[in-house]
């Protein structure tokens, strides 16, 4: 098990990347104000399986060989930067609408909320670069027990950002209230939205490997 003074430092870091506004939160806010709560906490859950498949393949090298390999590494960057600049789009076009704005959509069934939550996070490549490069920082192995740490602190970071997310998708509903109280208001926060989308898009699209 990790030290307490890693496991903090490492909850910090994990904290600080879960409040940080991505494909994750924005798709949690949209089902939140699509379909309720309750559908996106379902959606929470195919969120919280893709990272334990991340940290898993982490834990036991398999992810090591998608880093070493271009094209492995590549093809799933450019989907995730693809699927970033669609939110983005949806976001800025003309008649777009916000994640913040109510709108009626047919509701799916929990088994496609999970699946939707699933493959949001898994198209991010950032949620395996995650693993590989914050992880190996807080484990030591003259503590022993490698994989023991790994577990520990990889559920630490899946627990942090179920939460925070969670409580997005719980407090979504009275920032919707006060953006359509403001339509100025709302609109900024779209072209802002779409904005920050569509940078992390680019900077997805363009950055090398790691």
């Amino acid at each position: 098990m990790p030290t307490s003074l890693n496991w903090i430092a490492f909850t910090a870091v994990a904290l600080g990347f879960a409040i940080t506004p991505g494909p994750n939160m924005i798709y949690t806010i949209s089902r939140a104000l699509c379909q309720g709560a309750g559908a996106a906490l379902i959606s929470l859950l195919g969120i919280a399986l893709a990272f334990v498949f991340y940290m898993l393949c982490a834990v036991f090298g398999i992810t090591a060989l998608l880093m070493t390999v271009p094209f492995a590494y590549d093809a799933l960057r450019i989907a995730g930067a693809l699927y970033l600049l669609y939110l983005a789009w949806q976001a800025v076009r003309p008649g777009g609408r916000s994640p913040f704005e109510v709108r009626q959509l047919p509701p799916d069934s929990p088994k496609q909320l999970v699946l939707m939550g699933f493959l949001t996070n898994l198209l991010n490549p950032k949620a395996a670069v995650l693993y590989l490069s914050l992880l190996p920082q807080f484990i030591h192995p003259e503590q022993g027990h490698v994989l023991g740490q790994a577990l520990a602190l990889g559920f630490t970071q899946v627990a942090i950002s179920m939460l925070v997310n969670g409580s997005v998708a719980l407090g979504a509903g009275a920032i919707a209230l006060f953006l359509a109280r403001r339509p100025l208001w709302l609109a900024v926060q779209r072209w802002l939205m779409g904005g920050v989308l569509g940078g992390l898009a680019l900077r997805m699209a363009t950055e090398a490997r790691r």
